[in-house]
């Protein structure tokens, strides 16, 4: 304590100054209770200290008597610069993978209002619709925008993750297909690897048997009660599905539909042979933009992930996905959905529909809960639509294909097989006499990551994923990598002969592409948190920029 005088003459006592390196401690300011305040509620608890509430709870056998090796304490601002100085470590590679993770453009003004709003980003559970009819809208765009592109007649308002959603699906199959006796679930090889892993995860709870396989040659039998497949493939090949569908609907037993009129749980089991396998696709949301929807091709649901809708990478997550489905799965489907209805005076109002499969309602036989969705992210990838409208996705989307024809017919001009005639986004290269380890160095060189594909059956290859942010100069890069590190050669496509070979490979993709027909977006329809476009403008300039000035 010190003694300090006053103006007036007198002295009054202040607390002595705290330890120099607790200035800005985080423990003060996040964990409520100070020492006299725990101390204080023991007491109230009839002991004479924490140590000795805790000595009467908790059994010796489990007590840890040593203190925690956890070092001095930091403050907030010296954890922030030690984080710094980790992420300087980094290596800023320029991605190529693809498998469902693509770099995209977050428009400033959706980072802005609602990335780092936290009117959006500290949000809980609409279950109040009253007072959340702005994000209920957002969440009903998002759901419109998968109707429109996926060509399936319901969708929810997103779940965790594409393999999570995948898992998801299997489970509305083996709800309303599967039996002791119908326990296999078909999931195509070229579907992307963490998607595989995940469902054989999720399967081995439910008794479920997860069979890889070839979908060309796959014989679909009496005991498969759903498929999986890929749209576009993980390597990047556009396949035509149709029939698959096929084959699906060929394999129930013709047995089983004389027995569909069973009552009981074994009525149950007969019903559910009798009915054709569930078809889930997993499918790229921007190539829907250019590609068949899944639901005009046999589709019974469509999953996937809006992380290329604007959401920026995050080192691998979290993201949203997207689950559409056909009306008869709708009371099936997991993850919340919003509704139009209309409020006491008549008037337009929405809500969370179908609250009954909820877990605040169904406890624990609940199809959805607080935890199945990523309401932020998925909010952002509705408004990326809101902003870019119908005709700029698919400006984007086109953009993205003639890159990645370009890139093929130049992978050709340097004696590479290019494994695919038809694609979107990603191109199977075959390395042929190049030698992976020499490819790899030179992408290293060139500070870019690239897909190398395990293929026990086929010649050595790799893939690259084009996506929105991949310029001009990201292609010179590319060629000089598989040009055994010379710059550039060949020279990049000219615009004639990249025009061609686009309109080429379009050809190809005749009756696989679609207009946004029902997409209920027009570009530039809100004015995300800004009074005019004029302020949009000024937002434009993200605020990193002004940081990275200012060092």
């Amino acid at each position: 304590m010190t003694s300090l005088m006053t103006p007036s003459g007198g002295a009054r006592t202040v607390r002595g100054p705290g330890p120099l390196t607790d200035a800005d401690s985080f423990v003060p300011r996040h964990i409520g209770p100070r020492p006299h305040d725990a101390e204080e509620m023991a007491r109230y608890l009839g002991y004479e200290s924490l140590d000795a509430l805790i000595d009467a709870v908790v059994p010796e056998n489990i007590r840890f008597r040593r203190p925690l090796a956890l070092g001095r304490g930091r403050s907030e601002i010296e954890a922030l610069r030690s984080f710094r100085q980790v992420a300087g470590r980094n290596q800023i590679f320029r991605s190529f993978i693809g498998l469902g993770y693509y770099a995209c453009l977050t428009p400033p003004v959706i980072q802005r209002n609602i990335l780092e709003n936290p009117a959006w980003y500290t949000a809980y559970t609409p279950y109040q619709a009253e007072i959340a009819q702005g994000r209920l809208e957002a969440l009903l765009n998002f759901q419109t925008m998968v109707i429109d592109l996926t060509g399936l007649p319901v969708a929810n308002a997103s779940l965790l993750d594409e393999a999570t959603s995948a898992a998801e699906a299997m489970g509305v199959a083996w709800n309303t297909r599967g039996t002791h006796e119908r326990n296999i679930f078909f999931v195509s090889r070229d579907c992307h690897p963490q998607t595989i892993e995940v469902l054989r995860t999720r399967a081995k709870a439910h008794g479920i048997l997860v069979v890889t396989g070839d979908h060309r040659t796959f014989a679909f039998g009496p005991a498969v009660f759903g498929a999986l497949v890929q749209y576009p493939a993980s390597d990047g090949a556009v396949v035509d599905f149709g029939s698959l569908r096929a084959a699906l609907d060929a394999g129930v037993a013709p047995a089983a539909a004389a027995a569909s009129d069973a009552t009981g749980a074994a009525g149950r089991d007969a019903r559910h042979a009798a009915e054709p396998p569930i078809l889930v696709v997993a499918a790229d949301l921007l190539s829907l933009t250019l590609l068949k929807p899944p639901g005009e091709w046999g589709a019974d649901i469509a999953v996937g992930s809006t992380q290329r809708f604007g959401v920026p990478l995050g080192y691998g997550g979290p993201h949203a996905a997207y689950f559409s489905c056909r009306e008869a799965l709708t009371r099936q489907m997991p993850g919340r959905i919003i509704g139009v209805s209309r409020d006491a005076d008549g008037r337009p109002a929405l809500r969370m529909a179908l609250q009954t499969r909820e877990q605040h309602i169904r406890r624990e036989k609940a199809t959805s809960n607080v935890c199945t969705a990523q309401v932020l992210l998925a909010v952002m990838a509705s408004m990326y639509a809101v902003w870019h409208g119908p005709a700029g996705l698919r400006r984007i989307a086109e953009r993205i294909h003639r890159l990645a024809v370009a890139f093929a017919e130049g992978m050709r001009r340097l004696g590479y097989v290019v494994t695919h005639d038809v694609f979107f986004d990603t191109v199977r290269v075959e390395l042929g006499r190049r030698k992976l380890s020499e490819l790899l160095r030179e992408a290293r060189a060139q500070t870019i990551n690239v897909r190398v594909l395990a293929d026990d059956d086929g010649p050595p290859a790799v893939s690259v994923s084009i996506q929105e942010t991949t310029t001009l100069r990201d292609m010179v890069d590319l060629f000089t990598v598989f040009n055994g590190g010379l710059p550039a050669g060949p020279e990049p496509l000219d615009p004639g002969d990249g025009r061609d070979a686009v309109q080429a490979h379009q050809r190809r993709l005749s009756g696989r592409r679609r207009r946004l027909a029902h997409l209920a977006f027009r570009e530039r329809s809100y004015k995300i948190g800004a009074a005019d476009d004029a302020y949009n403008a000024v937002i434009t300039q993200h605020r990193d920029a002004f940081y990275a000035v200012g060092g």
